[in-house]
């Protein structure tokens, strides 16, 4: 991945090429269970407008995530760590700052206050309800295709391909495009004892790395500092933000 992919609260990694495990067998369940299922997993992230909150995701050990986010007060702060290289963004009110060590054509390495009309769509970050999640659990439960909850667990089936670019866990196709079996890949979920989603897990499967999502420290107070000295994010920052690389 290029220095360049840098996704402003989450990294992707790609399909691999060779060494495809067969496809996963397709998860024996109904529409009506299926639906259940994933009813329970949206009811599961009410608590992000609601609530601070930690989380962690985690991509194949190489890409790693940690934010600490709190919508009611308008403060979070993510740090993401991806290929040695980290950067870590703040959020205060409408106010973002990014810092970063990657290489950057024509950017520096200080703190930079972002213009966030300029900030690439898919990768807006606000409170606002649908774009407040840093861990992007939405656009994984809007991409399962079968599901069955056993409890607070939930198992099923999960095409990759529709999950598109976003905050969070991402993956783009290799040389060759997805494979197959990446259309019903698994996965599991659990729920905490009052219906939270606090966990997510993609494992290795059809050539595609796994990746995991957790939730926890709910109601823990975000402090997050405004960073001295910020300076005006430059021009060719913006359309280096998202998945070019």
């Amino acid at each position: 991945m290029s220095a360049v992919a840098l996704l402003l609260l989450g990294w992707s990694l790609g399909a691999r090429t060779e060494d495809r495990p067969a496809r996963a067998p397709t998860f024996g369940a109904d529409a009506g269970t299926t639906t259940t299922a994933t009813d329970l997993l949206k009811s599961g992230t009410a608590f992000i407008d609601q609530t601070s909150f930690r989380v962690d995701a985690d991509i194949a050990s190489q890409v790693t995530t940690v934010a600490h986010a709190d919508t009611i007060n308008k403060r979070a702060v993510t740090t993401i760590s991806a290929f040695g290289r980290v950067a870590e963004i703040r959020m205060i009110g409408n106010e973002i700052y990014l810092r970063t060590d990657m290489d950057l054509s024509g950017v520096g390495q200080e703190w930079m206050r972002l213009d966030p009309a300029r900030v690439p769509a898919d990768f807006a970050m606000s409170f606002a309800p649908d774009r407040n999640d840093p861990g992007g659990s939405a656009r994984l439960i809007n991409a399962i295709v079968t599901a069955r909850a056993d409890g607070p667990h939930i198992t099923g089936t999960i095409d990759l391909t529709r999950l598109g670019a976003g905050n969070g866990i991402n993956f783009r196709p290799g040389p060759d495009g997805f494979p197959d079996g990446a259309r019903s890949n698994p996965f599991s979920a659990t729920l905490d004892a009052d219906g939270r989603l606090v966990g997510f897990s993609i494992p290795a499967a059809n050539g595609m790395p796994n990746a995991t999502l957790r939730y926890s420290d709910f109601g823990a107070p975000v402090s997050v500092a405004r960073p001295q000295g910020a300076v005006a994010a430059p021009d060719a920052l913006y359309p280096q933000l998202g998945l070019s690389g």
